[in-house]
């Protein structure tokens, strides 16, 4: 019987998650969950990647206040306060009930039944011009079939969008219900989403070049052709590099992904394009992978996937290079569809103070969702961890 496969982690892999156990809130078992870990793995490597021994942190000086206020002056601001925070009540009562305004006092009194704990009663139904005992009487009523189905759905739909990281519109919760076990029609998710103000996250339109094609290094032909099929894990490799904005600088962030699986199955990130970050994911894919012969890696014409050092690289592990067109993305357009999707999902989401922050966020994505749980339209509705499995 052949023998199971053994795993590799790279160095980067095991830091950035000994990080996200020590940073995120998360426990070690759940953080070892997410990543797929066993959780005295991740514990051996906390002991390894202990960090350096530092002094007492340093506090800032209290600066004592310069004397009570007057009485009248405390008073004014205790009304103030009450006034403000009415208003940012209404504000935010009408702001979620704007859908439910629009559909009738069934549904008004519904979105006043699931928010009577976060503000009075009396107070959503000034706001949206509904009587108290109206609401009341509405609440005596029996509650129809159709509605205590409505609401079980309703509830369902939370948990996979929240599960999602707020990621998944319509199609993709659809599919996640249908994998639990749900029979339950796609519109009328998208019914209730859009009823109780869910949503998919939208793109934000941003643009940094990282192509450098201008150089006199080799270039490799276009074996694809946009033909982006691949019938078993590792035959065909995509490769780009993107950009992070963080308060640092930029971050870059170099990836592969196998075309049958969709998993990212290398990726680097640092403060420049120099070649060697486009080299680092390469590493890390071929030890995580271990490919045969005979695998297609398809790039565009950068010097990073030019350059003597990557071809050397590929060449060493009898990878076959190819590259797109010059300038025309669509010759690579998987690749595009995973930044656009890290970048709606995620990072046009945050706003990073530091690259180490970016690394952290985007490590927790890679490897704790996109791989292992979110769901992708392009083959299925399935996880490239569960078509790694399927492949195996």
């Amino acid at each position: 019987m052949e023998s199971k496969k053994r795993r590799y982690f790279p160095d980067a892999f095991k830091r950035e998650a000994v990080e996200r156990a020590r940073t995120s809130g998360l426990t070690i078992i759940q953080v070892a969950e997410e990543l797929g870990l066993h959780e005295t793995v991740l514990r051996r490597w906390m002991r390894r990647f202990e960090p350096p021994e530092t002094g007492p942190a340093r506090r800032r000086p209290v600066t004592q206040a310069q004397g009570p206020s007057p009485a009248d002056l405390a008073a004014e601001n205790a009304r103030l306060k009450r006034e403000l925070q009415k208003a940012e009540m209404e504000r935010d009562i009408f702001k979620k009930s704007r859908a439910h305004l629009r559909k009738g006092l069934p549904l008004t009194f519904g979105f006043v039944d699931e928010h009577r704990h976060l503000w009075p009663i009396r107070m959503i139904c000034a706001v949206l011009g509904v009587s108290p005992s109206g609401y009341y009487a509405w609440r005596k009523r029996p509650e129809s079939k159709r509605s205590v189905e409505n609401r079980a759905l309703l509830n369902d739909i939370r948990c996979a969008h929240r599960e999602s990281g707020g990621c998944y519109g319509a199609p993709r919760v659809h599919a996640a219900l249908r994998a639990a076990g749900r029979c339950v029609g796609r519109h009328r998710i998208a019914r209730l989403m859009r009823l109780a103000g869910l949503r998919g996250l939208a793109a934000i339109p941003r643009q940094v070049r990282t192509t450098d094609s201008r150089h006199d290094y080799p270039i490799a032909p276009n074996r694809l052709r946009r033909n982006f099929t691949a019938t078993a894990p590792n035959q065909v490799w995509l490769a780009d590099l993107t950009y992070i904005r963080t308060g640092e600088g930029w971050l870059f962030l170099a990836a592969l992904i196998d075309m049958h699986t969709r998993k990212v199955v290398g990726w680097s990130m640092r403060e420049t394009l120099h070649a060697s970050i486009a080299l680092e994911a390469l590493d890390m894919a071929i030890k995580r992978q271990r490919p045969a012969p005979g695998l297609i890696q398809h790039s565009d014409r950068g010097i990073q996937y030019a350059a003597d050092e990557y071809r050397q690289a590929l060449a060493a592990a009898k990878i076959t290079p190819s590259m797109s067109r010059k300038g025309n993305c669509l010759d690579n357009a998987p690749m595009e569809s995973f930044f656009h999707t890290l970048k709606v999902e995620r990072v046009h989401h945050r706003v990073y103070a530091t690259r180490d922050d970016a690394r952290r966020d985007l490590f927790a994505y890679i490897e704790g969702f996109y791989n292992s749980r979110r769901l992708h339209s392009a083959i299925g509705y399935r996880s490239p961890a569960d078509m790694e499995r399927m492949a195996a």
